[in-house]
Formats: structure tokens, C-alpha cells, sequence
């Protein structure tokens, strides 16, 4: 059995948010340590062009990005482990997290940082061409393509709420849904037929994505009809795949209150969890913007508001 490694502050999780709480806890001279898991950087690192995070008037690639911000919160003395957790326990301080590894690490205050996984369709293609026409986020990549058409995968309020986007850009938006209806709320189903851009596809799936990286990319989607089996192509020079995401805390199950979805809940204006001195930032406590910038701006809440816990507990035990 390994030998437990003590700490103040634990972070998991090496994305924006995770980065970011490293960099104000490590200015805050709590020296934390971040367990990365098995993708550092986050989904950045599988991202091209970043034109929406401040400070970048030209915009940057992601992984040259998440490289920057782990640069920084190296130099502010944080120590970067290359390892994924198994197991924790919550149960009482010092939590102890369990690494693949066989690493025990225990710390007086943990900032979970998992973000969340993008749902896929399951389709070879969709890995090849990532960044190269398919993508999982409108908000991001939306701009890329004015003036072009594309496709939307999907029938929930993701799904709607991406192809309404998408017409502030595009000259055509696909929505391709394997039912003859939607599930997303009526209002916005409303929005979607008053809008003369959006185009559903009742009734088919995707089953393939035509194209070639680096080489034009994304070109066109063979689709099936559910009902008649028949194959066509549908041209579009880019595909959103909107079937949801899934929150990286299972690891965590029974411990920390969660939605009906497996996000975790924080307070309101809070990063604090239902445990106190466990703080959650990013997409695993975020299921309505997904953006680089908000898990940024969470990781910075996180890591204030574990400096200020740790600081009452401390202070608390020094007047017993």
C-alpha cells in the first residue's frame, strides 16, 4: 500500500478550471498539487482554433492554450501529476483520493475540476475529422463557418439551441433527428420553425461523416432513414454533434448531491459543494455554458473560496 502524500489543497482535474484554481492557490502560497487525469489540458487539447478567450486578438490553438495557463500555474509552485483518480472518500477530513497509479493522496480541501464528456455518435470519422468540421460546441465553432451549411445531430434543447445559434452565421442549418419529433421545450421548438434557416431531417440517423482532414474537411453526412432504410447524402461542410454530455463524477457517486444529470450542485455564488471544504468549477458543475472562459472563471472562485475555508478551519483549531 502506498503511503498516503498530505496536502492543503488537491485539484482534480487539468482543464481550464482545474489550471486556474492551481494558479490563484499557488499564488496564494497553498502549494496545490493537480492530478490531470488521462486527457491534461481538458478538451481543449482536441480543439483548433480558440477565438473567444480573452487576451488572444488573433486567436490561439487549444492546446497551445492549456499549455500557457499550465505554464503559469507551474510557476506559481504547483506541482502537475500525470495520473487518474479511481476512487475517494469523502467521508470526513482529510479526504483521500486513490489514483490509478496506487497513489493515496489526502488533503484539507479538494477542488474537483472532472469537467464533462461530450456525448458521440460512435462513428470512426467523428475522431479523424474533429476540428476539421465536426465538433461538439456551436459557441465555439459557429464563426468558422459563415456563410456555409451545416448539420446539427440531435432533437433536445441542446440540439435546437445549437442549430438557432448557428443561423447568426451559417446559411443553412440541418437538423437531423432520428424521430418525428422534438424533445426540446416548445418555446424553442417555436423559434426553430419560424426560422426559414433551419431545415429538419425527420426520421434518419448519421451514418457516416464524409470527408478528409486537413484536406477540406467535412464535406457531407450519409444518412439513413429509420423508416425506410433508405441512404442519402446530405452536403455540409461542418457537423455539431448535440446528444448531450455526460459529467465526469462517477467517482464521487453517493457522496456529493448531484442533478438529476450527475452535475454536481453548488451553492448559489459558490463553488461549494454539499461537503464542506469540497469545491467543484467547470463543466462537471455546468451544464448551461461550457465555455473555457466560465470553468476559468469558476477554478478562480474555487480556489479563493478553499484559500478562505482552510483559513477558518486553521484559525478555528489555533483558538482550541
Amino acid at each position: 500500500m502506498s503511503e498516503a502524500k498530505h496536502h492543503r489543497v488537491l485539484i482534480l482535474g487539468g482543464g481550464p478550471a482545474g489550471y486556474t484554481a492551481a494558479i490563484y492557490a499557488g499564488r496564494a502560497n497553498m502549494k496545490p498539487v493537480v492530478i490531470q487525469g488521462m486527457q491534461p489540458g481538458g478538451q481543449l487539447t482536441i480543439t483548433t482554433d480558440v477565438d473567444n478567450f480573452p487576451g488572444f486578438e488573433n486567436g490561439v490553438q487549444g492546446p497551445e492554450l492549456m499549455e500557457k495557463i499550465r505554464a503559469q500555474a507551474e510557476r506559481f509552485d504547483t506541482e502537475m501529476v500525470f495520473d487518474a483518480v479511481t476512487k475517494t472518500d469523502l467521508s470526513q477530513r482529510p479526504f483521500k483520493v486513490t489514483a490509478d497509479s496506487g497513489d493515496i493522496y489526502t488533503c484539507d480541501s479538494l477542488i474537483i475540476a472532472t469537467g464533462a464528456s461530450a456525448r458521440w455518435l460512435g462513428i470512426p470519422a467523428e475522431k479523424t475529422l474533429n476540428g476539421f468540421g465536426v465538433s461538439a460546441c456551436a459557441t465555439c465553432d459557429g464563426f468558422f463557418f459563415k456563410g456555409h451549411d451545416v448539420a446539427v445531430v440531435g432533437g433536445g434543447d441542446t440540439a435546437v439551441e445549437e442549430a438557432l445559434f448557428l443561423t447568426n452565421f451559417c446559411n443553412k442549418v440541418y437538423l437531423v433527428h432520428r424521430r418525428d419529433e422534438l424533445r426540446a421545450e416548445k418555446l424553442m421548438q417555436d423559434q426553430m420553425r419560424a426560422n426559414e434557416k433551419i431545415v429538419p431531417v425527420w426520421d434518419s440517423v448519421v451514418e457516416d461523416i464524409i470527408g478528409e482532414a486537413g484536406k477540406g474537411g467535412v464535406s457531407a453526412l450519409k444518412i439513413r432513414n429509420v423508416k425506410s432504410d433508405e441512404i442519402s447524402e446530405l452536403a455540409v461542410t461542418g457537423v455539431f454533434i448535440a446528444i448531450g454530455h455526460t459529467p465526469n463524477t462517477k467517482i464521487f457517486d453517493g457522496q456529493l448531491e448531484t442533478d438529476d444529470a450527475g452535475y454536481l450542485i453548488t451553492k448559489p455564488d459558490s463553488t461549494a459543494t454539499s461537503i464542506p471544504g469540497v469545491f467543484a468549477a467547470g463543466d462537471v458543475q455546468d451544464k448551461t455554458y461550457r465555455q473555457a472562459v466560465t470553468a476559468a472563471g469558476t477554478g478562480c472562485m474555487a480556489a479563493l473560496e478553499a484559500e478562505r475555508f482552510l483559513n477558518e478551519q486553521e484559525g478555528a483549531a489555533a483558538r482550541i
